[in-house]
């Protein structure tokens, strides 16, 4: 059989089992038909089928849970680690460029969270920064909840495309906070109370650099660090 048209088989199947997804408004976690139900219903092999339900689970669209079924990814199109940031050797000078990165995102989305957010969203904003807080102020692990709060202000936006970035912020708040030793600590609960203010009284102005002012603390730190580093290693 000629390889190429195998390929293109399966990259076909791969668009109709997409479009079923679409058409059926199926959400993530939905569970598809299984095996037998979508060859008919989309007309294809089962060899075809599974090559392309393969393919389609490398791309973050469907997962299959053994024994269960064929489900919707939790995170359709969002690789766990899509920045390859794994191969990358962990410090400084990572730490400053997902800062960075984080600059050029961050201060927009508090901005448009202001416009956007609803009453209901405030309520559960508000909660997050106080589970944060309590956290912070009793000398427990912060991470996941500074995480979290933040991914709820993509969430505000409504923007389902900026709500896919949040695997990469969820790690770059999880790397500064670790390689700060914990540094951060005594301003953070402050800068992010700052930060729920300005979106929760709808100024978007005041959300943008209040988000600029707790980004600029954490990259100010690590690029002390970094010129640290590089006089010591000089002086050796």
């Amino acid at each position: 059989m000629n390889p190429s048209r195998t390929a293109s088989r399966v990259d076909l199947a791969s668009a109709q089992i997409i479009n079923l997804i679409q058409e059926k408004n199926l959400q993530p976690g939905d569970r598809l038909p299984n095996e037998q139900e979508l060859s008919t219903l989309l007309n294809i092999g089962r060899g075809t089928l599974r090559e392309a339900v393969k393919q389609l689970v490398t791309r973050n669209i469907l997962v299959v849970r053994q024994g269960s079924g064929t489900y919707v990814c939790e995170h359709m199109g969002v690789p766990e680690d899509p920045l390859g940031l794994t191969f990358i050797k962990k410090g400084p000078e990572l730490a400053i460029s997902l800062v960075e990165l984080r600059l050029m995102i961050e201060p927009e989305m508090a901005a448009l969270a202001a416009e956007r957010i609803t009453s209901e969203q405030k309520k559960e904003l508000t909660i997050r920064c106080n589970s944060l807080e309590q956290l912070l102020n009793a000398g427990e692990n912060y991470i996941n909840a500074d995480a979290l709060f933040h991914c709820y202000i993509a969430e505000c936006c409504g923007n389902k495309v900026l709500q896919n970035l949040m695997p990469t912020i969820i790690t770059a708040v999880s790397l500064s906070i670790r390689e700060s030793g914990d540094g951060f600590r005594a301003r953070s609960a402050y800068e992010h109370h700052c930060i729920l203010e300005a979106i929760c009284r709808n100024d978007s102005l005041g959300a943008r650099y209040s988000m600029i002012t707790h980004l600029n603390v954490t990259r100010d730190y690590f690029a002390q660090q970094e010129y640290l580093s590089r006089v010591v290693w000089n002086g050796k």
